[in-house]
């Protein structure tokens, strides 16, 4: 296992590693490897290592390491079994464009769920640490000046989400967001706005499929009104859209956003 955790700590491939640390077996190890769906090592039984894998996996999803409690094959509520889940990847990223008032409530979720949140703005008297405190960074720049410093260490468990609600600032940082390799791009904006956000970005020359990239209206039907309800649809969806689960998207609908 020695030879594999510096195989992969070399390459800086994502993977957590669970030690029991209470309990039967303590000290044993299992290495879970979510690319490959593959297991080393045994922390004592099947059961035990599926559940543990599996909670390993969410850990890793998020950027996480914790205790878990387990029974003597893995059975929830049970404390016979304590492990130590290592998380051995940086967390996902978030992106938000656009110093706005529903920004704070999607910082503060996003942060719940494990991202790494940096808010920008190319208004400076917005983009401030006070506005958005519990934001990893707060930059006052234009959006595509710093995707374009950024975008290379975005892979498909980030998310940007565009909330400027200004084709000067919304155009630029679509353009520069689809020559990432990010998973989600969301973009706030009414369907009006949206069509007329299409003809301009046609007009730049993007195609249809990068088109179909892009999630707007932003975020689940939820029939969302206040920002914290249009926060919690939003990273629904990015979580839908993540684990390829059905959804019932803004995107694919008709008629009012907010009913």
């Amino acid at each position: 296992m020695f030879e594999s955790l510096s195989k992969l700590l070399k390459e800086e491939t994502p993977f957590a590693l669970v030690t029991v640390i209470e309990g039967t077996n303590k000290g044993a190890k299992l290495l879970v490897q979510p690319l490959e769906k593959s297991l080393e090592g045994t922390l004592g039984n099947e059961s035990l290592d599926r559940v543990a894998a599996r909670d390993a996996l969410g850990e890793l999803a998020a950027g996480r390491s914790g205790v878990r409690h387990y029974g003597l094959h893995g059975e929830a509520r049970e404390e016979a079994i304590q492990v130590f889940i290592e998380s051995f990847a940086p967390p996902p990223q978030m992106l938000i464009f656009g110093a706005v008032d529903f920004t704070g409530a999607l910082v503060k979720v996003a942060k719940v769920l494990g991202y790494r949140v940096t808010v920008c703005d190319a208004r400076e008297i917005f983009a401030t640490k006070k506005r958005f405190p519990q934001a990893d960074e707060v930059v006052a720049d234009w959006p595509n000046r710093l995707i374009d410093q950024v975008g290379y260490s975005l892979d498909t468990q980030d998310a940007i989400c565009i909330l400027t609600h200004d084709n000067k600032f919304d155009v630029p940082a679509v353009l520069a967001s689809l020559k990432t390799k990010v998973g989600y791009i969301g973009v706030m904006g009414s369907r009006r706005t949206h069509e007329d956000r299409l003809e301009r970005l046609k007009e730049s020359g993007v195609s249809e499929k990068e088109i179909t990239r892009l999630r707007s209206p932003i975020g689940m039907d939820l029939g969302a009104r206040t920002p914290e309800e249009t926060a919690i649809s939003v990273v629904s969806e990015i979580i839908a859209l993540r684990t390829k689960r059905p959804m019932h998207a803004l995107k694919d609908t008709a008629g009012p956003i907010h009913g």
